[in-house]
């Protein structure tokens, strides 16, 4: 390989590639590497400090059953978890249906009309409804309603989140009781929640029609579960429905990582946040799903977006959709029947002991008026965690998991707080439900759709995941060289103990001498990640790339306003950002600058000083990826970041491309303040179809203090950004096991490695494509870019044509069109081996002999193998073929296809009709059946 680049050993490569002036100097600080068998030995001990305790916590989290079918071939399975986002629809098609049938589980329990393919948890699903309607109803900078009311019983994470994202923007919260505030004109929105943080169903309609008067939208967060038996959102009056899918099969996860979902009304479905599956049509005119308004997605707006959301939590929506898809409808609400009727023998038999509780109607969750001071010591005795709202109140809340015999322990707590030495409870088998108030008697039916009906035994259940995991191309069938996202492998070592009880069955809000095990993990974590970035502090907090970057520039923020430089909130942005970017520093309160790239993709180091010079008074940071977005080490870097902070600035560093430092430079090392970095990239967290991830930022000592805070951590909250105090923490222990088991030689070789896969693709193909941006000595780093726009004035061929047509030869397609249209941007990681390697660029050598074929009028020039790629099955095998090309080149290009062929579920998928017939639910099988 080093051969073919030109270079006689690896140092010289790296000396070739990345500057002279960044290099680290001395090995990092970290473990030496060790076999996966004694990881797995040493978790063991670690796992064993966390303790399982039976916990009635709630607020937002709930113990839950993972069906075993599920568990094994969803969770456990990498043809799910390495999925990529589905942006290639061709070869989504089965997590496209799942996540239809999630966004229509979604819509139907909530009574609402559309609903997204989920966001990150609870909390930010509640403040991008917030945000959406805020900017749905503000058109100017002068908002005319600048306030939100928010209910004093919504979750307390909740609030805090509401807070962190309502201040840069310019929103007026205001805190009370729904029953006494008084809603006028001044108000654009709404937020209550139902069932209510201690529990109580409230009669919230009289409420949600005075708010309406005044031209202002009601929020509801709400339960998945309790919706089965309570009348739903939609019915209410609601105009958006947020909240958690978790309880429905997703493992607790000490906080992490869950689904959130997010449905409203017809109205805002141009505004709303996320992702969303749409229904629509293939070349063929079969039926096909795709992402929905796909180029409308909220960071391609830039600094005109209203949010920054550019991932979901589809691997758990997945697991979510498959939950309610075993159960059906009927069998969900057998299991919410079942709670609620725990929760209200549980309420007979307290009050029987003389324990009163607070709220008239209930589902599952119980407040009780009783002296926590004597109740804890006894119930922690008794391994049971509840929850203590104040130091007179004891809320208990009661799920999918409780037993009779769980009833009759925690009845035995209270008894024994007044001096019994046993207790015991009558289960009445035919006991009606009387907590549940007439006015929230479900009356409309949900979950019709066939899909909901049919799968509930667990043959049928395996064979449903399997038929959609084949039409699904993965990890396990090919590499994914996607440029800018780094598909690589997530070793099934690092994968095994997220499934661990000690891990997966913790509720975020337990005493922390019950997670030493967590914390450990969280700890060494954390100063693993600051030992890489050379940076002296890290919040593990943020649970996406996204989110991280917004936090990192709260942080810069947050450290003006304390340095008496509130008014530094202007933000340079190179030309070639992510669109995250300008999207999150927008949320901050920043006002964006544009900064130019010169003629060689790197950043314009005049335009750059120039334009900190013209706003040097108000220059907050600089937000620049390195490696720049082009796939290049810029020789400058050191020189930008030193001009930023010239004029006062602070440089926040973009870690999508941190694979291809670490080890070799750092973010400290060039000059940065702060970085965010994407573990499910550079850290091996896997992708699972769009999410989960996490985004962990470390930070400078100067801007240590100003770090996201949890009020489980700290009675002072300080810019909270996810539900949970770590995050998605449970998938925290994927990127301790990447560093533990690789240990400082193995970090470095990994990027090493990376640089080396990149460079020897790019080498093999630029005797054939232009190779866009390469650095001094004609290198890339991790990724290149090769330019394709020659094509389409020579053949009429365009990027998307060889991004199809590479699903014929068995690969996902790179990144297509970013950063430069009509390119394709490929990014081979540091796991793929040199056959892998040789294979893709095989393929996409072929595949320039099919171009220069219709170049030299051998092809035709609409009728050929790339213009109606990719080819199925059902095409090639069809009793008609009338192409001038033959059937064995359109499937079968190159020997080692047929070895192990894909075939794509669909044709080339319509993009233009499916934004114009907007369907983004199941619709009946009617419609679509022959």
């Amino acid at each position: 390989m080093l051969s073919t680049i030109g270079v006689p050993s690896m140092e010289a490569l790296i000396s070739a590639t990345i500057p002279a002036s960044i290099r680290l100097d001395n090995e990092l600080d970290l473990p030496s590497a060790i076999s996966e068998y004694e990881y797995l030995q040493e978790l063991k001990t670690i796992a064993a400090k966390n303790q399982i305790f039976k916990t009635y916590i709630g607020q937002g989290y709930y113990g839950t059953i993972t069906p075993s079918v599920i568990l094994r071939n969803v969770f456990e399975n990498p043809g799910w978890y390495t999925q990529y986002t589905p942006y290639q629809a061709e070869i989504s098609q089965g997590r496209l249906e799942s996540l239809l049938n999630y966004q229509t589980m979604i819509t139907d329990l909530t009574g609402l009309e559309i609903a997204n393919a989920s966001l990150l948890d609870e909390g930010t699903a509640a403040a991008e409804a917030m945000a959406m309607l805020f900017h749905s109803v503000n058109k100017t900078d002068n908002p005319e309603k600048p306030k939100f009311f928010v209910d004093d019983h919504l979750f307390r994470q909740t609030k805090d989140l509401l807070i962190t994202r309502s201040k840069p923007i310019g929103i007026e919260l205001v805190f009370g009781d729904y029953k006494t505030i008084d809603i006028d004109k001044s108000y654009f929105g709404v937020i209550i929640q139902y069932p209510n943080n201690l529990g109580s169903i409230e009669d919230y309609r009289d409420f949600i029609d005075q708010v309406h008067k005044q031209g202002a939208y009601v929020v509801m967060a709400t339960d998945l579960l309790a919706l089965t038996l309570l009348t739903s959102p939609g019915t209410l009056g609601a105009d958006v429905a947020v909240g958690s899918a978790q309880r429905f099969g997703v493992p607790l996860g000490y906080g992490g990582p869950h689904a959130a979902f997010f449905a409203t009304r017809e109205e805002f479905k141009r505004g709303m946040p996320g992702r969303l599956i749409g229904i629509s049509v293939d070349a063929d005119g079969n039926r096909a799903l795709r992402m929905a308004l796909q180029t409308r997605e909220q960071h391609i707006k830039r600094e005109k977006a209203t949010s920054n959301i550019c991932t979901a939590q589809a691997l758990l929506a997945n697991m979510a959709a498959m939950y309610a898809i075993y159960h059906g409808p009927s069998g969900l609400k057998s299991i919410a029947e079942r709670i609620a009727l725990s929760a209200q023998t549980l309420s007979i038999e307290l009050d029987a002991l003389g324990f009163k509780h607070i709220n008239t109607h209930y589902f599952d969750t119980l407040t009780i008026k009783a002296d926590a001071s004597k109740i804890q010591p006894i119930a922690e005795r008794n391994r049971i965690n509840f929850s203590y709202p104040d130091p007179h109140h004891i809320s208990i809340s009661l799920d999918e998991t409780t037993t009779q015999k769980d009833v009759l322990d925690i009845v035995y707590v209270f008894a024994a707080s007044l001096g019994k030495d046993e207790a015991e409870v009558s289960f009445d088998s035919d006991d009606e439900l009387h907590n549940i108030p007439h006015f929230a008697k479900r009356s409309t039916a949900y979950l019709k759709h066939p899909v909901f009906n049919t799968h509930h035994s667990e043959s049928q259940m395996m064979r449903y995941l399997k038929q959609l995991e084949n039409k699904d191309l993965s990890l396990n069938t090919s590499m994914i060289s996607l440029g800018s996202c780094t598909m690589k492998l997530n070793a099934a070592s690092e994968m095994i103990p997220v499934s661990w009880p000690e891990f997966s069955s913790i509720h975020p809000f337990v005493p922390a001498n019950q997670v030493e095990g967590y914390t450990y993990i969280i700890d060494q974590l954390g100063k693993y990640l600051c030992e890489i970035t050379g940076f002296a502090a890290c919040s593990l907090q943020p649970n996406s790339g996204a989110q991280g970057e917004y936090a990192g520039l709260l942080t810069i923020m947050a450290y003006h306003i304390a340095s008496g430089n509130a008014h530094r909130n202007v933000v340079l942005i190179p030309i070639s950002a992510h669109g995250t970017n300008p999207a999150s520093a927008v949320m901050a309160g920043m006002k964006v600058v544009v900064v130019k790239s010169d003629e060689e993709g790197h950043i314009d180091v005049e335009d750059l000083k120039a334009k900190a010079l013209q706003y040097k008074d108000s220059l907050g940071a600089l937000m620049v990826t390195y490696p720049s977005t082009h796939g290049v080490f810029e020789e400058s870097i050191k020189e930008i970041c030193a001009t930023i902070h010239q004029y006062g600035g602070q440089v926040y560093m973009d870690g999508a491309n941190m694979n291809a430092q670490v080890g070799l430079t750092s973010p400290a090392t060039i000059g940065a303040d702060v970085c965010h970095l994407n573990l499910h990239k550079t850290f091996a967290i896997p992708h699972g179809g769009g999410g989960p991830g996490m985004g962990p930022i470390c930070v400078a000592a100067h801007l240590a203090a100003y770090l996201p805070g949890h009020y489980t951590q700290s009675a002072t909250v300080n810019n909270a950004v996810a539900s949970a105090a770590f995050g998605s923490a449970s998938i925290l222990l994927i990127s301790y096991a990447y560093i533990r088991m690789l240990g400082y030689d193995g970090v470095r070789k990994a990027t090493e490695y990376a640089i080396l896969n990149a460079n020897y693709m790019r080498a093999r193909l630029e005797q054939y494509y232009k190779i866009l941006y390469t650095g001094t000595e004609g290198n890339c780093a991790h990724e290149f870019i090769v330019d394709l726009r020659p094509f389409k004035q020579s053949a009429g061929i365009e990027a998307e044509d060889v991004a199809k047509r590479l699903i014929d030869y068995g690969f996902h397609a790179p990144t297509m069109s970013f950063p430069v249209p009509g390119t394709i941007m490929i990014e081979p990681t540091e796991s793929e081996d040199k056959a892998e390697l040789d294979r893709f660029c095989d393929a996409m050598i072929s595949i320039y002999e099919e171009i220069k074929a219709i170049e030299e009028g051998r092809s035709d020039k609409t009728d050929n193998a790339l213009k109606n790629a990719p080819h199925t099955q059902a095409s090639v095998c069809s009793d008609e073929w009338k192409h001038p090309y033959t059937r064995k080149e359109a499937a079968f290009p190159l020997f080692y296809v047929a070895k192990n062929k894909f075939w794509p579920s669909v044709a080339r998928v319509n993009n233009t009709y499916g934004d114009r017939n907007l369907i983004c639910t199941c619709e009946p099988v009617s419609s679509y059946a022959e």
